[in-house]
C-alpha cells in the first residue's frame, strides 16, 4: 500500500482564517469557498510522500536507506529522484555534483536547460550535455523510471573519449602535415629537373639530386618513427618480462645513436654493471638511441654529452642524458613528449628531427612502469633522467 501525503494541517488553519477575515469583509460566499477549497487543494498536493517510510512494490521493501545501499557501489554517478527530490546520490555523484544535492529539487541541482528538460521528460531519449559540471565537461544522462513513484538518473563522463577522439583528429592532420611538407619539395624538384632534361645545368642538377635524397631520407625517418610509435603504443599494456643487464646495452645503444663521427663527444665513464631490469631490450636500445641523438644534435656544437647509470634508493635504475646545449625554456618543458612538438620547427627539420622522439620515449618508459624527468636551464643545458624498476628476485 503507497504511504498518502500527509494532511497540511497548518496550512488549513491559516486558509480558514483568511476565510473569515474575507466573511468579515463581506465577500461573497461562493467566491470564498472556492478560494478556500483551491488554497487548501493546493496545499496538500504540494506535499511530498514521506521518503523516510518504505512503499511496497511486488513485494519488496524499498526505502531510502535501501536505494542509497544498492548505488553506492557502483562507479558511475547515480541519482534516485523521489518524484522531482534527490533523495539518494552514490559517491560518485556526490564527487561530480558535491554532498550538498541530497534534498534538493533535482532542478535546482542540476540548473542546466538540458539536463532540466530530460528530468521533467519522462519519455525522454539519453541526452549528452556539455558543460554540466565545468566549461570542458561532457556528460551522458540517462532518466530509468523505476516506478510511479521513483526514478533514477544515470551519468556517464564521456570527456576521456572526446579528448582521445580529439588527440587522433589531432595526430593524424599532424602526420598528414608533416609527411606532405617532404614529399611536396621531392615532387617539386623532381619535376624541375625532368622539364629542365638534357639543358640541365650540371650544378644544378647535383644540388636537386641532394636535396632530393635529403627530403626522401626525411620521409623515411618520419614513417619509421610512426610505425614505432604506433608498436609501442600497441605494447604499452604488455608489461615485458625479459632481463636486460643495462651497463652494456647502454655502452651499446649509445655508439649507434651518436655514429662514428660523434662517438668521441660521448661520455660513458659514470655507468654502472650488473643493473638488470624487467624490459623490451629492441625498445630500451631505441629509447638511449633517440635520448643520445636528440642530446648531441641539440647541444653545442663539438660540446660533450653525460651517460651516466646508476641505482637510488628506491630500487630504480636510474639513466641519465645530460647535454650542454642552449637549454629550454620552462614554458616548453611540459608539452616535449606531445607527438610532433617542437620548441624551434625551423631548426629541428634542419637537424633531420621529425618531432615523435621523444613521444617515442614516453611510451617505452610507460610501458616498463617507468618515469621520465626533463630539467633544463636557458643557457645550461637539457638533462633527461629515466628511471625504472629494478629486477626483483622472484
Amino acid at each position: 500500500m503507497n504511504e498518502s501525503r500527509p494532511i497540511p494541517w497548518s496550512g488549513i488553519f491559516l486558509a480558514l482564517i483568511g476565510a473569515a477575515v474575507m466573511i468579515a469583509a463581506g465577500a461573497h460566499l461562493g467566491l470564498i469557498l472556492g478560494v478556500l477549497t483551491v488554497w487548501i487543494g493546493s496545499l496538500w498536493l504540494s506535499q511530498p510522500i514521506p521518503v523516510t517510510k518504505t512503499e511496497r512494490k511486488g513485494g519488496v521493501q524499498l526505502s531510502r536507506e535501501t536505494m542509497s545501499g544498492l548505488i553506492e557501489p557502483f562507479s558511475l554517478p547515480l541519482l534516485v529522484l523521489d518524484q522531482d527530490r534527490i533523495i539518494s546520490a552514490n559517491l560518485a555523484a556526490r564527487d561530480a555534483l558535491g554532498d550538498h544535492i541530497i534534498g534538493q529539487d533535482a532542478r535546482v541541482a542540476f540548473r542546466h536547460p538540458e539536463a532540466i528538460a530530460l528530468i521533467d521528460d519522462k519519455s525522454a531519449e539519453p541526452t549528452i550535455i556539455r558543460g554540466l559540471t565545468g566549461p570542458r565537461s561532457l556528460w551522458r544522462m540517462a532518466r530509468l523510471p523505476i516506478d510511479r513513484r521513483y526514478t533514477m538518473i544515470e551519468m556517464s563522463d564521456h570527456r576521456a573519449e572526446a579528448d582521445i577522439s580529439r588527440a587522433h583528429t589531432d595526430f593524424v592532420a599532424n602526420a598528414s602535415h608533416e609527411l606532405r611538407t617532404p614529399l611536396a619539395s621531392i615532387i617539386g624538384y623532381v619535376e624541375t629537373l625532368s622539364e629542365e632534361g638534357n639543358d640541365a645545368d650540371p650544378a644544378m642538377t647535383n644540388k636537386f639530386h641532394g636535396i632530393v635524397l635529403q627530403e626522401a631520407r626525411r620521409l623515411q625517418s618520419l614513417v619509421s618513427d610512426l610505425m614505432s610509435l604506433s608498436r609501442v603504443e600497441a605494447e604499452k599494456h604488455d608489461a615485458p618480462n625479459e632481463p636486460v643487464e643495462l651497463g652494456s646495452l647502454l655502452r651499446q645503444s649509445a655508439d649507434e645513436g651518436a655514429g662514428a663521427e660523434r662517438t668521441k663527444r660521448l661520455n660513458l665513464e659514470s655507468i654502472e654493471n650488473d643493473i638488470i631490469i624487467h624490459g623490451d631490450r629492441r625498445q630500451l636500445e631505441q629509447l638511449v638511441r633517440n635520448l643520445v641523438d636528440n642530446a648531441l644534435k641539440y647541444s653545442t656544437a663539438n660540446s660533450q654529452v653525460d651517460i651516466s647509470l646508476q641505482t637510488n634508493s628506491a630500487d630504480e635504475a636510474v639513466f641519465r642524458v645530460t647535454d650542454r646545449g642552449e637549454g629550454i625554456d620552462a614554458e616548453h618543458l611540459p608539452h616535449l613528449t606531445r607527438r610532433f612538438y617542437r620548441t624551434d620547427p625551423g631548426r629541428s627539420r634542419a637537424a633531420g628531427g621529425t618531432g615523435l622522439g621523444l613521444a617515442i620515449v614516453k611510451h617505452i618508459v610507460e610501458r616498463h612502469r617507468g618515469r621520465l624527468d626533463i630539467e633544463s636551464e636557458k643557457g645550461q643545458g637539457t638533462s633527461v633522467s629515466v628511471r625504472i624498476p629494478l629486477q626483483t628476485e622472484s
